[in-house]
């Protein structure tokens, strides 16, 4: 099996050169950059697997990067960031990201970060065909030719709106959605008055798919920020 190819964006020398030994003690390959312009160029040179990419940088807004290889590019792209404030996760999640740690952050924390996202680019590489068809994550099925939904092989009702939100979810496992990315897609209408709302057909929701919803396995709240459907096979890379 190939070594996963990770691009590290970072111009902080000290941190480049943690996030650097990190990869290299899990044998990962990756390749630096230290600028946006050069990132932009080395996704496109590289082709990796995964981006772990720095906000501030010194020539272009980590954000404008993330728009930039989202117009090519579905690659998962990890935020390493300073910037901690809610409005500023969401920002680079709208724009595109799948992820955001912010700084300092825990080498165990990325690392466990970095196989969520290196799973999801092997699902997506290696079940694009039955993905089509049927979604199977842990004990929970989809089944998108009959509409139909299955937890521990026993068929579950769904609303049309539930049934929409899971799909979503299911197709972006891994990845955290927005509140605004997951109203505009399922109501066609991202205004802070709908998140609420939202907030009530997620809690239904899990009532619905969790085995425990007080404690869910499936639907991961990220506090302010939106959700994100967690892979629940306990494979490692």
């Amino acid at each position: 099996m190939n070594k996963p190819q990770i691009l590290v964006v970072e111009d902080d020398v000290a941190v480049g050169n943690l996030i650097a030994t990190t990869l290299e003690t899990q044998n990962y390959q990756f390749h630096r950059a230290k600028t946006g312009a050069g990132a932009v160029l080395d996704a496109v040179s590289y082709r990796p697997d995964v981006m772990l990419l720095d906000l501030g940088l010194p020539d272009i807004d980590g954000v404008d990067i993330i728009r930039k290889v989202r117009s090519w590019s579905n690659m998962p792209i990890i935020v390493i960031s300073a910037r901690n404030e809610d409005s500023d996760k969401v920002l680079a999640l709208d724009a595109g990201a799948d992820d955001y740690l912010t700084k300092p952050f825990s080498v165990d924390e990325l690392l466990a970060r970095l196989r969520v996202a290196l799973r999801r680019v092997r699902y997506d590489s290696g079940k694009v065909d039955a993905q089509s068809s049927v979604y199977e994550n842990g004990e929970l099925k989809i089944d998108y030719a009959a509409g139909c939904v299955y937890r521990g092989g026993q068929e579950i009702h769904l609303t049309p709106i539930e049934y929409k939100l899971l799909c979503l979810l299911c197709k972006n496992t891994g990845k955290v959605l927005t509140h605004n990315y997951i109203l505009n897609e399922v109501w066609g209408s991202p205004t802070l008055s709908d998140t609420p709302s939202l907030r009530v057909f997620m809690a239904t929701l899990r009532k619905k798919i969790e085995p425990d919803p007080s404690h869910p396995q499936y639907i991961q709240t990220h506090i302010g920020v939106g959700y994100r459907m967690i892979h629940q096979q306990g494979e490692d890379l």
